[in-house]
């Protein structure tokens, strides 16, 4: 059976490198015989306003709902995103607020401060592009944008990151260094599909 692959690029403008890192991965997944579905959150309608978890919360619009019916049907995730402010941008982030939802990616108990991963059993991998050079984020800022993603959202719904990565920095690269990272991000999409 093919693997089921979900490609979610997290950047606000269309035509982004995300945007291209995704479409190489999805073009390696499929040639590596993977089903792929790809998401854009540039081309994505909804509100950004969020008042938090609550009982009441109203339906959500048809395209975070697309997000969330890809998240389930997929065995393997790839979030590509920049890096701005030490995270990825505010709109994708509030993709996460609005719907990775208790109920969703993860289910409270009752008593205590336990939870269940509702997302278990599925992998990931993360791309993220920067300006500040990957390594001076490692040793300066100890990685933060990458530690978030990792631990605090898809590893406390479950999800097992294969792979995450920081490209940079973008504003000084030459085309040919650009054209090595979809590569690469070509080679990873083949990986998942196995």
């Amino acid at each position: 059976m093919a693997k089921k692959v979900f490609i979610w690029s997290a950047h606000p403008r269309a035509g982004s490198l995300s945007d291209a890192l995704a479409d190489a991965y999805a073009m390696g997944a499929e040639q590596g015989g993977a089903e792929v579905r790809q998401l854009n959150l540039s081309a994505m309608t909804f509100s950004a306003d969020f008042p938090g978890y609550t009982d009441t919360r109203s339906p959500l619009e048809p395209d975070l709902k697309a997000w969330q019916d890809n998240i389930a049907w997929a065995d393997h995730l790839l979030f590509v995103h920049p890096y701005w402010w030490g995270a990825m941008p505010g709109r994708a982030k509030a993709v996460l607020d609005r719907a990775l939802l208790p109920g969703f990616g993860f289910k409270y108990h009752r008593e205590g401060l336990g939870w269940d991963k509702l997302l278990k059993g599925k992998t990931a991998d993360t791309i993220i592009t920067s300006d500040t050079p990957p390594w001076y984020d490692t040793l300066r800022n100890r990685k933060p944008g990458r530690r978030v993603l990792k631990n605090q959202v898809l590893g406390f719904c479950g999800v097992k990151v294969r792979k995450i990565i920081q490209l940079g920095p973008v504003k000084t690269s030459k085309p040919t260094k650009i054209e090595g990272w979809i590569a690469r991000a070509q080679r990873m999409g083949a990986k998942a599909a196995i």
